[in-house]
């Protein structure tokens, strides 16, 4: 397997990742950042895998079910044929809450004929550290590891359990079941209630893509990957997570991997602003909530990311029993750029909150607590808009004068002042007008390089960086300003390569960057299609989705030379680009908005 030919499955709880051959080879249970049960992805030996395997004439193929996200690998040899659907539960119960159980459902669909398939049941618990065991009980076989703490599996199924244990052929008779389990079922399992689950978990996804606003072009596209947004974000706390995986390498061999299983301010902001404009206003709320809770009262330090439950210290360590995603060490678990001072997660965050007002009317149960959060992002940019910073590529040695995080300070003023008019809250407006006049012309005067005749990555730098084409979206600058036309043409000379995009090219704390960042790709077709280039835009688009796995899933980077997708998957960062660039090829109108057009 030379690409991330994983689809996804979760709950909003925790999520698992399966191979296009049907292997189950990432999960980390009961949540998404606790340590994994299945770990394959990050080595092949000792990470631990729940595979299906058949004989070399069947035909495996996979799909998701329509407008869900339930998935189904079809093993196929002409005359057998079965499909196994993986999901994890979710549906509403019957007073209003969740059922979304750390649980992982295998169903085992008998289509024709009488298929036979082997199970390699190898979980390996708490990231492989120690040896995982397998007792045989009841009803079910527990998987037990005791190295640093005791921890459990379940798996509960109505097939032979030796069978399953022993790896012997097995001949579908009849459907059948999985049920993996991170705690002890109370009620008897049984292939009815698993049906159940399946399907209930089928209307609930059914109904959240219904409430999703639909585009006359690119609607799969847009719903797939809002789908898998949603599965990034976390029911209990309200965080959005930036991927669901770990050390997956931007590059294979080198060292760029990181852990990505937390809230950053950032990717977060940006991921709700997206999924809001799509009608899903309560996600919205959650994290604003969520953002309520985690900054202390009028306190002005806020982390760039936060645990998905709002901790604030996620030290970095690795794990040098794991070889890594195709041999690229190191394995990392916790992100130690927590503590890095970032300028421009204000002006995102105040952008989000800004939304939300306009949006929702200032409905929101929280309008006072953001409002509080407001005027403390405003006192925070005033004091620390003209420091240098580590920027939004987490440069981990130097500090700059970064222009993205400048123009982000911008907006967090901009924003507050547009919010203080919404809610008729303007006695500070004067004061914070100044403060934007003067962060306005500075970016004018310092970020701009004469000869290179664009906005750089910093001041006084001949560097370019993909950052600088959000100055437009953001409303810094407009689309037909001559500078930022320029801006794009030399960003494109400088930073595209065969229609992708490098994030930068100078040198970080690493090297040189060898791979694509995808999100940049996005951001430079969007610009194309300011400027006025849209067919241009439109054909790097529809390459750019060519790009995606058979499942129409991305991940964070894309090499420039083979189109493999590398690191962290599926990103967020890269969905909700995709999202915005569709949009934009929509002009903004919704399948409903033209179909109206076309009645009147």
């Amino acid at each position: 397997m030379n690409n991330l030919d994983y689809g996804i499955i979760g709950n909003c709880q925790s999520a698992a990742l399966i191979s296009k051959y049907g292997s189950l080879d990432w999960c980390c249970l009961p949540n998404f950042d606790s340590y994994s049960v299945f770990a394959k992805i990050l080595d092949e030996n000792k990470g631990g895998s729940f595979e299906i395997e058949v004989s070399d004439d069947y035909v495996i193929s996979q799909k998701y079910i329509h407008k869900t996200n339930i998935l189904v690998t079809e093993f196929n040899n002409g005359k057998d044929v079965f499909e196994c659907i993986d999901f994890m539960p979710r549906y509403r119960n019957d007073d209003g809450s969740y059922y979304s159980p750390s649980d992982i459902v295998r169903y085992v669909k008998l289509i024709s004929g009488t298929p036979t398939f082997k199970v390699n049941y190898d979980p390996k618990l708490e990231y492989a550290i120690g040896e995982t065991k397998h007792k045989i009980g009841s009803d079910y076989i527990k998987s037990v590891t005791n190295e640093d703490k005791y921890d459990t599996l379940y798996l509960y199924s109505d097939l032979d359990f030796d069978d399953i244990l022993n790896s012997n052929e097995i001949q579908l008779k009849n459907h059948a079941y999985f049920l993996i389990s991170y705690h002890e079922k109370i009620l008897m399992q049984s292939l009815e209630r698993c049906y159940l689950k399946l399907q209930r978990t089928r209307v609930y996804w059914l109904n959240w893509s219904e409430n999703t606003t639909s585009y006359k072009v690119y609607n799969d596209q847009i719903l797939r990957s809002a789908l898998v947004l949603k599965l990034l974000s976390y029911e209990k706390s309200g965080a959005v997570l930036a991927a669901a995986t770990t050390s997956l390498p931007e590059t294979i061999g080198e060292v760029r991997n990181w852990d990505y299983r937390f809230c950053w301010i950032r990717d977060a902001s940006m991921v709700i602003k997206v999924i809001s404009n799509l009608g899903h206003k309560r996600l919205a709320q959650r994290f604003l909530q969520f953002i309520i809770d985690i900054i202390p009262d009028k306190d002005e330090k806020i982390q760039i990311m936060y645990g998905i439950n709002g901790e604030k210290k996620l030290s970095e360590k690795t794990l040098d029993h794991l070889e890594g995603y195709k041999k690229s060490s190191p394995v990392r678990i916790g992100n130690a750029a927590y503590h890095q001072k970032q300028n421009d997660i204000y002006g995102i965050l105040m952008d989000v909150i800004y939304q939300q007002f306009m949006k929702f009317d200032c409905d929101l149960d929280n309008s006072e607590g953001l409002w509080t959060i407001c005027k403390s992002i405003v006192h925070i940019v005033n004091v620390n808009w003209e420091k240098p910073d580590k920027g939004i590529w987490e440069f981990r040695t130097e500090e700059r004068h970064f222009t993205f995080s400048k123009l982000l300070c911008w907006v967090a003023v901009d924003r507050a002042i547009k919010i203080g008019e919404l809610i008729n809250k303007t006695n500070k407006n004067e004061r914070w007008i100044q403060l934007r006049d003067r962060i306005h012309n500075d970016i004018y005067k310092s970020a701009w390089n004469e000869e290179k005749q664009a906005y750089t990555q910093s001041y006084g730098s001949s560097d370019l960086d993909a950052s600088t084409l959000l100055m437009e979206p953001y409303g810094f600058i407009k689309a037909t300003d001559p500078r930022f036309v320029s801006t794009v043409k030399a960003t494109e000379k400088e930073l595209c390569n065969d229609g992708l995009m490098y994030r930068y090219k100078n040198k970080d704390d690493f090297g040189l960057p060898s791979s694509s960042f995808t999100i940049c790709s996005f951001w430079f077709i969007n610009s194309l299609y300011k400027i006025g280039e849209q067919e241009k835009a439109k054909k790097l688009f529809d390459q750019l989705l060519s790009y995606s796995n058979h499942l129409g899933l991305f991940s964070e980077d894309i090499d420039f030379k083979t189109k493999r997708l590398l690191g962290n998957f599926p990103q967020a960062y890269s969905h909700l680009a995709l999202i915005e660039t569709a949009v934009n090829f929509c002009g903004g109108v919704t399948k409903e908005e033209k179909l109206m057009e076309t009645i009147h």
